[in-house]
């Protein structure tokens, strides 16, 4: 278990996640966080998925610094995997749909982004306006692990439980992976997802999401960007398995990985 602590930080911070490959969207958040303090800024995980452009995408992220947790396609990618390590069950839609915009990852990415990849954290710790915070991707049991808005509370509980066996005690998780942002207050834990900024929370918009968390508390902010731009790298790159309509449409290409609640 790698673990990177940030120390004591104070005033706002911007949280996002899944940047996928979607470099529109990246240059979009890259210039909202123009606005936070220096080490304010950081990611979830799964800087590369879907979109067209994961080296330019790896490239940006690094350049600014931002911290980032390890995302199960940043381990997949580091470790030469052939597979995404998304978590999606075997002969789903959406394991199928990886098996088309994996191999474009795997093939722009050099082996310096690998190296990057390779040594980025499983935690990140850090103090936030006293109360001290955990962020990881999907779940220290299962990097890959699906939590949901409405996932049964001992999912999240088992998780936090880990969290505390690792770090001690903890009073937020900021998470990632699933792709919908979310708060749930579980016992005495914030568990709070970010959400992804590469794609849409499968709700008919084209925007995304991302959050800032401040003494207040948590809000959730939809990232405007220039989608159409981004579908048509995807289309140009011939990443036309659902994901580039899904920019615009604001609806993934399959619900098989969703929970029935989220389902349209």
């Amino acid at each position: 278990m790698k673990i990177q602590e940030l120390g004591a930080l104070e005033g706002d911070l911007l949280l996002f996640g899944g940047p996928y490959s979607n470099l529109q969207a990246s240059e979009a958040l890259a210039k909202i966080a123009d606005s936070f303090a220096p080490g304010h800024v950081i990611c979830t995980g799964d800087v590369v998925a879907y979109c067209a452009d994961p080296a330019p995408c790896v490239d940006l992220i690094r350049a600014r610094g931002w911290p980032v947790v390890a995302g199960n396609c940043e381990r997949q990618l580091a470790a030469r995997a052939d597979r995404c390590g998304c978590g999606f069950d075997d002969g789903s839609a959406c394991d199928l749909l990886s098996r088309g915009w994996y191999p474009h990852a795997d093939a722009l990415i050099g082996d310096e982004a690998r190296s990057w990849m390779a040594d980025l954290r499983d935690v990140i710790t850090l103090t936030h306006q006293g109360q001290r915070l955990a962020i990881i991707h999907g779940g220290l049991s299962d990097i890959s692990r699906f939590l949901w808005p409405d996932s049964p509370e001992d999912e999240f509980s088992a998780e936090i439980a880990l969290i505390r066996d690792q770090i001690g005690g903890v009073d937020k998780v900021i998470a990632g992976h699933c792709g919908v942002a979310f708060h749930r207050r579980i016992g005495n834990v914030d568990w709070i997802n970010a959400g992804a900024i590469g794609l849409p929370p499968h709700d008919g918009r084209s925007e995304t999401r991302y959050a800032v968390l401040n003494d207040l508390g948590v809000t959730f902010h939809r990232l405007t960007y220039d989608a159409a731009a981004a579908q048509s790298a995807m289309i140009a790159a011939g990443l036309t398995q659902g994901y580039e309509a899904a920019l615009l449409s604001g609806i993934w290409p399959s619900e098989d990985v969703l929970p029935a609640s989220l389902r349209r």
